[in-house]
């Protein structure tokens, strides 16, 4: 019943579930550490829930473990919630972190900082081999700025500036970031959903 397999290639989501899952009752394994490095999961999904729960429950057929996947992203009101779901290949073909932002910062050169509002939202499920399933969505407010500003973190996290702090989410750091982002407050509302169950 413990076994729970992380549907996500992604080290920074498994480092920061991994983070918030410590206190469960869990084993907590990788796709790697289960065999299943290779298996490649296509997200058609139209929305992050979608998304999540696809991984999700195909993580768990192949492992016949729990699953939990996240599917997560930035939503920029200025053009129309782009990236969403696109958030990590936003840049198409060969997108890496640096072109996403590039990217987005051309396309709000000409918007005015009180219109750059942007959500980070998160989306985790859960599957369960009984055939239970869990969605849960987080979300965290922001603005996106017009430089990058910051080492730590990853993908728009330079560009991410969160109001109550005014600093980006990579001028915070994890410590601070894994409190208040939106995988924290999926992963809480997630944290009440499990405590139910188990």
């Amino acid at each position: 019943m413990n076994q729970v397999v992380i549907a996500s290639k992604n080290k920074h989501k498994l480092e920061e579930i991994k983070a918030i899952l410590k206190d469960f009752p869990l084993t907590i394994k990788s796709m790697d550490e289960v065999g299943l490095a290779n298996l490649e999961i296509i997200e058609d999904g139209e929305t992050f829930e979608e998304n999540s729960m696809k991984k999700a429950v195909e993580v768990m057929k192949e492992t016949g473990a729990i699953a939990i996947a996240d599917d997560s992203g930035l939503e920029v009101d200025a053009i129309h919630n782009q990236p969403g779901v696109y958030s990590a290949r936003f840049s198409g073909e060969g997108a890496t972190d640096e072109k996403n932002n590039e990217k987005l910062l051309n396309m709000l050169k000409d918007v005015p900082m009180e219109k750059r509002d942007a959500r980070f939202v998160s989306v985790i499920s859960v599957a369960f081999p009984d055939g239970k399933k869990i969605s849960v969505r987080g979300e965290c407010k922001g603005m996106i700025g017009f430089e990058k500003k910051g080492e730590s973190g990853f993908g728009y996290d330079p560009l991410f500036i969160v109001p109550e702090y005014d600093k980006t989410f990579a001028e915070l750091g994890s410590v601070v970031k894994n409190k208040i982002s939106h995988r924290a407050h999926a992963l809480k509302k997630l944290e009440i959903a499990l405590e139910e169950l188990f």
